[in-house]
């Protein structure tokens, strides 16, 4: 899975807002950084050739992708971390960040306690979360073919966790809940860009757990050729561009 989502999903989906979150990380001028949910590192290259004087601790639940994402990145230091458990002394980074993960985090305050804990008085908690799916181009896509090959009953894998924290009003509350004040929050349109529809779609069908949901519901070739020409159908043939729209959060402890 890690080779899948870094060869056909980083690129498109998560590049562009890795670059705008890096360069408002590097405006912070940190020196200790904790990277949380870093997955194969995309974020993480980013934050070493803006802050290259900076300690990047790269951190992920999953220790395959700390795996790949050592391999891919070894300018920072990997470690395997709940972010809800972090193992980390108090007042150890001046910097937590994290690109797309806040959503998967089963108990958001806790996290963001936890996160507050690890920072250095004044220290800054930066992060980015999909907004409502309607308002990602390639996502709605993808649901709506998944829909299409499942009429009964579709895998809601995006709707409910990728884009199931999308409403600002709540992350603020569970940032103040966690005794966080949020210094910044924006909502930031970028475009992604694939060279088709069918690497998008097999990105999702063979690097997230969308691919776990399909197989459990009668995973083959008429399934995967149903997602293919649905999302052509929306999308487009050969090259394929669409809007992805975010919240990014800036809070300090």
């Amino acid at each position: 899975m890690p080779v899948a989502y870094e060869r056909y999903l980083v690129p498109v989906l998560f590049r562009p807002f890795a670059e705008d979150l890096a360069a408002r990380a590097g405006a912070l001028s940190p020196r200790r950084i904790l990277e949380l949910a870093a997955g194969t590192g995309v974020l993480t290259s980013e934050l070493l050739a803006v802050a290259p004087s900076a300690v990047v601790t790269a951190s992920d639940l999953n220790t395959a992708m700390v795996d790949f994402g050592l391999s891919r990145v070894p300018g920072a230091v990997w470690r395997q971390a709940d972010a809800q458990r972090l193992s980390f002394p108090d007042g150890a980074f001046d910097l937590v960040i994290c690109q797309f993960g806040v959503m998967f985090f089963p108990d958001r305050v806790a996290a963001f306690t936890e996160v507050r804990r690890v920072l250095a008085p004044g220290g800054r908690f930066l992060f980015n979360t999909w907004g409502p799916l309607e308002a990602h181009g390639f996502d709605a896509a993808v649901q709506a073919a998944l829909e299409r090959a499942f009429p009964v009953d579709p895998p809601r894998f995006l709707p409910t966790l990728p884009h199931g924290y999308a409403d600002p009003a709540v992350v603020a509350a569970d940032l103040a809940a966690a005794g966080f004040t949020v210094e910044e929050e924006q909502e930031l349109t970028l475009q992604g860009r694939a060279a088709s529809a069918a690497d998008v779609a097999t990105g999702f069908l063979t690097g997230t757990p969308v691919r776990a949901a399909v197989e459990e519901r009668g995973d083959g070739p008429a399934v995967r050729a149903t997602i293919m020409e649905e999302m052509t159908a929306r999308l487009g043939e050969g090259p394929v561009t669409a809007p992805m729209t975010a919240y990014v959060f800036r809070s300090a402890a």
